[in-house]
C-alpha cells in the first residue's frame, strides 16, 4: 500500500523503521511543527521530521491538520492508509476521510484501558501488572475505534514508563506492519472496543510528578517509576527542587516521618506513610545526577531533615 505516516517523537521511530523494511510505500510523514529546544531555543526537527529528512522523504508539519494546504497535498499524493504512532494532534474527520483504508493508530495499551496520550505512564502509575499496544481505526472519538490487533506486555517491578515504552514501541512496530499487511490483503477485521473497562490516561503534569512523602511506600516507587524520564519525578528540599530515580521500597527498616531522610552507609533513605524507601539518583537544580550518597555528602544532610 501507498502509506504516509504520521507520528512526532523518538517513540514513533520504530514503527518507521518497520515500515520503510516492510512491502509497504512510504510516500511522506506528517509531523508536530518544529519546535524551540535546548538551551538555545532555537528551533528543532522532531525525531520523526529528522529520520524523514536524512532518507529524502517528504515531511509535512500543518500547525492543524484541518488547514487547506495540508488537505490538498493529503489528496494529491493519495495515500491508502495512514499509520499513526503518537502523532499529537487530533485529527479532523475532513482528513480521516481521505486514504480510502483511513488512518490506523498504534495505542501503547490494551484498550479501551488508558484512552490518551499518556497510557504507559498511568499503567505504571496504577499499579498494573500487564499492558500492550491497540492498533485500531483512528475515528473523531478519543482512542474509541474499532481494533484490528493486540499484544501483551508484562511490567516488571523495576519497570520506568521510559523503560515500558522502548519495549512496547519495537513489539508494536511489528504489529502495526501486520495489521497494515492484513488490511493490503483484505484479512483485517476490526472489532467494536467493549463499553466496559474504559480508563482514561491524560498526559502527566510537572505537579504529577511530585512526590507525596505521606502515601505509602509503594506509591511512591509508582509515582516515581511512572514520571521517569518525563515529566520528571521531583520532591522540595531546602526551598528548592531535586529530581528523584527510581527508588527501592524496603521490606522493614527504621521508623520515619513521611519524607525524614536518613544517611546510612552506603544508602540514603527517605521515610513514606509505611516503610522507608532506599533512593537511587538525585539530581539538584543545575547539577548532575548522582548517587544519593554522594549528593547527601555533598549537601551534608543534617539529622532529622525532611524532603517536603
Amino acid at each position: 500500500m501507498r502509506l504516509i505516516f504520521a507520528g512526532t517523537p523518538a517513540v514513533a521511530l520504530p514503527a518507521l523503521d518497520a515500515l520503510a523494511a516492510s512491502s509497504h510505500e512510504l510516500l511522506a510523514v506528517v509531523t508536530r511543527p518544529d519546535a524551540p529546544a535546548g538551551r538555545g531555543r532555537g528551533l528543532a526537527r522532531s525525531p520523526v521530521g529528522a529520520w524523514a529528512d536524512e532518507r529524502g522523504i517528504e515531511v509535512l508539519t500543518p500547525a492543524r491538520p484541518r488547514e487547506p494546504e495540508f488537505l490538498d497535498r493529503l489528496r494529491e499524493l493519495a495515500p491508502d492508509c495512514v499509520p499513526v504512532v503518537a502523532y499529537g494532534a487530533l485529527v479532523p474527520p475532513v482528513a480521516l476521510e481521505i486514504p480510502a483504508h483511513g488512518w490506523v493508530n498504534l495505542h501503547f495499551s490494551l484498550l479501551p484501558a488508558w484512552r490518551g496520550a499518556a497510557p504507559v505512564q498511568h499503567a505504571v502509575l496504577h499499579g498494573d501488572e500487564l499492558t500492550g499496544a491497540s492498533v485500531f481505526q483512528l475515528e473523531a472519538g478519543l482512542d474509541t475505534g474499532p481494533v484490528f490487533g493486540t499484544l501483551t506486555e508484562e511490567i516488571r517491578p523495576s519497570d520506568t514508563s521510559g523503560d515500558l515504552l522502548e519495549r512496547l514501541a519495537i513489539s508494536g512496530a511489528g504489529l502495526l506492519v501486520a495489521v497494515l499487511d492484513a488490511i493490503d490483503a483484505g484479512t483485517a477485521r476490526a472489532v467494536a472496543q467493549p463499553a466496559e473497562g474504559v480508563s482514561l490516561a491524560p498526559k502527566l503534569t510537572v505537579d504529577d510528578g511530585r512526590v507525596r512523602w505521606a502515601e505509602p511506600a509503594f506509591a511512591v516507587d509508582r509515582r516515581i517509576r511512572a514520571a521517569t524520564p518525563a515529566p520528571g519525578a521531583w520532591t522540595g528540599f531546602r526551598d528548592a527542587r531535586v529530581k528523584l530515580g527510581p527508588v527501592q521500597p524496603l521490606p522493614e527498616g527504621p521508623d520515619l516521618k513521611p519524607g525524614e531522610l536518613l544517611v546510612e552507609r552506603g544508602r540514603v533513605l527517605a521515610g513514606t506513610a509505611t516503610g522507608p524507601v532506599a533512593l537511587g539518583e538525585v539530581r539538584a537544580a543545575g547539577k548532575r545526577a548522582m548517587p544519593a550518597p554522594d549528593w547527601a555528602r555533598g549537601v551534608r544532610v543534617a539529622g532529622g531533615e525532611q524532603f517536603e
